[in-house]
């Protein structure tokens, strides 16, 4: 099986993460709830691809990224390595380009369908424990 690289980013706004209803017309993953996401093309960096896809599938501008993560998971055709990026400062108004829906869900009860994305978020919300501690 071929693996892929992606990125993934979680666009987080008052204790909210952005989340997306897949289409069911998609190979990878049709009709689940994600985190929003893409395929890395041909000699792109993580950052141009972070940049593209949020433009591509959000109509958005990341301002402010940080690097979370990267897991493994095994979508419908390909094993995919997806590169998780916290998106916390952003351009442009939300809209879902290529998902059947896009929409905000409380940080803490998120429903996600994917593993990856589920164990991401984790790691997202441990860290953010780790750094309230430290303060």
């Amino acid at each position: 099986m071929d693996q892929h690289p992606c990125v993934s980013f979680l666009v987080i706004r008052d204790n909210k993460i952005l989340l997306e209803q897949r289409s069911l017309l998609k190979e990878s993953d049709p009709g689940l709830i994600a985190i929003p996401g893409g395929h890395m093309e041909e000699g792109e960096t993580q950052a141009q691809t972070l940049h593209r896809e949020m433009d591509e599938e959000l109509a958005i501008k990341a301002l402010s990224s940080y690097y979370l993560c990267s897991l493994y998971h095994k979508a419908t055709e390909e094993l995919q390595l997806i590169h998780y990026y916290v998106v916390n400062g952003w351009q442009g108004e939300i809209k879902a380009l290529e998902a059947d829906e896009v929409f905000w869900s409380e940080i803490n009860t998120a429903d996600i369908g994917l593993a990856s994305d589920r164990i991401a978020l984790n790691e997202y919300l441990r860290l953010q424990s780790f750094l309230e501690q430290s303060e």
